[in-house]
């Protein structure tokens, strides 16, 4: 196996020049490069400049210590944090997030998330279906969902990029799976077991300066192929494969360093160690998924840290929430700045919220009655606040809003008319991306 920022190379003597193409499938379970890229064609392709950025909170969030401060409650469940006020007058949040704060008309906080089903797991915020009867294949996670309707914007770039690391808990770990669409449209995963599609004979990121590093560490493999007549062989798709393996578009994505440094400095680098059996605190990631975005990924997942704080809720938050609010505000901004937010959606939330009482080791335990969201960008509306739960924060008292709503606006944003649009299953029947007749896209945002 050719791994394309790992360790290993496994282009030698022993495997056939053909060899070279079958990479391991990028992660995508063995398919080679090539019938990857078939399946993509027969998919159809678009040319929608509709992306998303889905930013998972593994453990569930406290709604209670970030947008939904209860100051009336008792001090047993108010917790020890106070609201600030936020650019849109009468929405307050955490102390916590003065960044976010300060461009609260470009986000929309939701408080009253509902349907979770209670695991510890990413598959619902990547895929707003419960894992339970599911349809021949499995629900496949929205940016497969893309994959297979729009393909890639560029061959040189997989339509859908997972950044999330491989973590202890594994659901905590998962950037998405393609379900009944197949492996061609599982994310790529450039980190964790994935990291090893990233190097051409041993040319790592650091060593990736430009196109010109990556194509002379290929010259003899070249002269090889060409002396063989093998590349007189090779079909459209083994072609287009070589053409990626061979560009540096991707590549140069992900290695963040290339932006100035006050951009870096802006998002922060954060701490690349995994929280326990949750993820990593690495800040860059964010900086990364904007120019993956940027580079014509259609969606990019992530996860940040770790949020089972069943001890020590409010020293963890301290450590964490600063950390999220100067990463997400940043990639807000940066989006912004460069005119890409209304064409791509934030989405940033976990898979249920917290108790609302603090338990005796000051910490919050699982409580899939109600949870709560962030999303931006989009075209979707900006600058409020939707849902209200109760005075102890235990129920939603206003606009429960379940997670099908929110894909359902997702795919609004992203183009996709999900009255229309059915993917078949591995038995053949068309499958709707969301409940039909049940949950429509949010009023509030579209």
């Amino acid at each position: 196996m050719l791994s394309v920022l790992g360790n290993r190379i496994g282009l030698c003597d022993h495997l056939s020049r053909r060899a070279f193409l079958q990479i391991g499938g990028l992660a995508l379970g063995g398919l080679s490069l090539p019938q990857i890229l078939q399946a993509e064609q027969a998919a159809g392709t678009g040319n929608s400049s509709k992306g998303i950025i889905m930013i998972f909170l593994p453990g569930g969030p406290p709604h209670q210590d970030m947008w939904d401060i209860k100051m009336d409650a008792p001090q047993e469940i108010r917790g020890e944090f106070t609201p600030i006020q936020t650019k849109v007058p009468g929405v307050d949040i955490c102390e916590l997030f003065p960044r976010l704060a300060s461009i609260s008309d470009k986000l929309s906080f939701i408080r009253s998330i509902v349907g979770a089903s209670g695991s510890h797991y990413a598959f619902q915020c990547l895929t707003g279906h419960h894992d339970r009867n599911q349809p021949p294949g499995g629900w496949p996670a929205l940016g497969s969902v893309l994959s297979k309707v729009y393909g890639p914007k560029d061959p040189a770039v997989p339509a859908y990029v997972g950044l999330s690391p491989k973590t202890r808990h594994a659901p905590w770990g998962d950037n998405g799976q393609p379900g009944f669409l197949g492996v061609a449209h599982a994310p790529f995963t450039p980190h964790g077991e994935g990291k090893g599609d990233m190097v051409l004979n041993g040319v790592t990121l650091d060593r990736l300066d430009s196109r010109k590093a990556v194509l002379s560490s290929l010259d003899r493999f070249r002269r090889n192929v060409d002396q063989s007549g093998m590349m007189e062989g090779l079909d459209a798709f083994n072609q287009q494969a070589f053409g990626i393996l061979t560009s540096s578009k991707l590549a140069d994505a992900l290695d963040f360093e290339r932006e100035d440094p006050s951009a870096i400095e802006r998002y922060g680098r954060g701490e690349d160690r995994l929280q326990s059996d949750g993820s990593t605190r690495l800040l860059t990631n964010f900086l990364v998924a904007r120019r993956l975005i940027e580079a014509g990924v259609r969606c990019v997942s992530l996860s940040f840290s770790r949020w089972d704080w069943h001890g020590n809720n409010f020293g963890r938050a301290r450590q964490d929430m600063p950390m999220l609010d100067q990463a997400v505000s940043a990639l807000i901004e940066d989006l912004d700045h460069r005119g890409m937010l209304d064409d791509i959606s934030v989405v940033v939330w976990g898979e249920f919220g917290r108790t609302p009482k603090i338990n005796g080791n000051g910490g919050r335990d699982h409580w899939p009655r109600v949870s709560c969201a962030m999303l931006a960008g989009g075209g979707m509306r900006s600058g409020q606040v939707i849902g209200e739960t109760n005075r102890l924060g235990e129920y939603p008292v206003s606009r429960p809003v379940h997670f099908q709503e929110v894909f359902a606006t997702l795919y609004r944003s992203l183009g996709i008319d999900i009255d229309h649009v059915a993917l078949p299953d591995l038995q053949g029947r068309p499958r709707y991306l969301i409940e039909q007749n049940a949950y429509r896209p949010m009023p509030e945002l579209v």
